[in-house]
């Protein structure tokens, strides 16, 4: 297991770093003075040679990211015009817009975003095996046929159709929760849960119609095993073979996909966060977008990287050990 997770620390560092040098020289490259864009359009070409001078635009792509990377490791001292600011490791620039850090417009933001994941993905799994799980003991009546059709429904509907009708129905007409806002954990935990209660709900009817279907699919491959036939044989009962033995092995794909969706809703959170109205770093990296602010670019694309492979890395470890027979490949 030591080398197993070694493995896997490398290969995320590796991965890491390519990510980084990917978005960092084409972000740096693209088309476009940032200079005249950072100063404004009423800058006379010896204000925007001092911006760009300023803003060491000047230097070549590989120079600019070896200080990046210096940055994140150990901090850097950058100037910004009238003193010298100091960014503590791990840094990831100043705004082009504002002066601020990176680092710590991003922290602000992370909790919003993190608290949309982590509900939703907690929801989703509790919904999406609960419904497979039933849908496979039920295999052939009604419920199965009931629940199949909810799901099919449930991947074909986009998410701002879904969130739209339940803020209508549900907070607007029958007004049994409030219009979504953060309100942050350490303030109201009671608060911060029943705000966002709608959104993880939303995201969660999706997301969960796939995970209902590949919890039947692997339920329904292990129950027609040759040892679950053996188990009935000796009298085992139905529920106790699904809860300790199709269930296991429905694990496995439920681990690997739950990684990747998790990644994936962290990164394209823009909508969700758009619909609802939520302060998260999804709006704020279409904002850095919208005004080219490239540092606050690369570093919210870098910071959601970091979460995909650690996403990723962590699901690799816990199917490692539903599966011993992956720390030997």
């Amino acid at each position: 297991m030591t080398g197993f997770l070694l493995r896997r620390s490398v290969g995320a560092v590796v991965t890491l770093l390519a990510i980084s040098v990917i978005i960092y020289t084409v972000f740096y490259v693209a088309p476009g003075d940032v200079a005249q864009i950072t100063c404004g359009p009423r800058c006379s070409p010896g204000q925007v040679a001092q911006v760009s001078e300023q803003l060491r635009l000047d230097d070549p792509v590989y120079v600019r990211y070896w200080d990046f990377l210096q940055g994140i490791f150990v901090g850097q001292d950058y100037s910004t015009g009238t003193s010298v600011e100091h960014c503590d490791a791990p840094c990831l620039g100043l705004s082009y817009q504002s002066d601020q850090q990176v680092t710590q417009l991003i922290l602000t933001k992370l909790p919003v975003t993190g608290s949309l994941a982590l509900g939703a993905m907690v929801m989703w799994l509790i919904l999406g095996v609960g419904t497979g799980v039933l849908s496979a003991w039920r295999r052939g009546r009604v419920t199965e046929r009931v629940l199949t059709a909810v799901t099919l429904a449930g991947m074909a509907t986009p998410v701002f159709v879904i969130g739209l009708l339940l803020m209508i129905v549900v907070c607007g007409q029958l007004g049994w929760l409030p219009f979504p806002q953060y309100v942050a954990f350490t303030d109201d935990p009671q608060q911060w849960a029943w705000n966002l209660l709608l959104p993880w709900l939303s995201l969660a009817l999706i997301e969960a119609a796939k995970y209902a279907r590949l919890t039947r699919a692997s339920m329904l491959e292990t129950l027609a095993d040759d040892h679950v036939r053996t188990f009935r044989a000796y009298g085992v009962g139905e529920r106790s073979i699904i809860g300790r033995h199709a269930l296991r092995g429905a694990v496995a794909p439920v681990i690997a996909l739950s990684a990747n969706d998790f990644g994936t809703l962290f990164g394209g959170a823009v909508l969700s966060e758009t619909l609802f109205g939520l302060p998260g770093m999804g709006r704020e990296l279409v904002h850095a977008v919208r005004v080219v602010d490239l540092p606050v670019v690369v570093g919210m694309v870098l910071v959601t990287g970091f979460f995909v492979v650690l996403a990723n890395a962590v699901a690799d470890v816990l199917y490692a050990v539903a599966d011993r027979r992956v720390v030997l490949s």
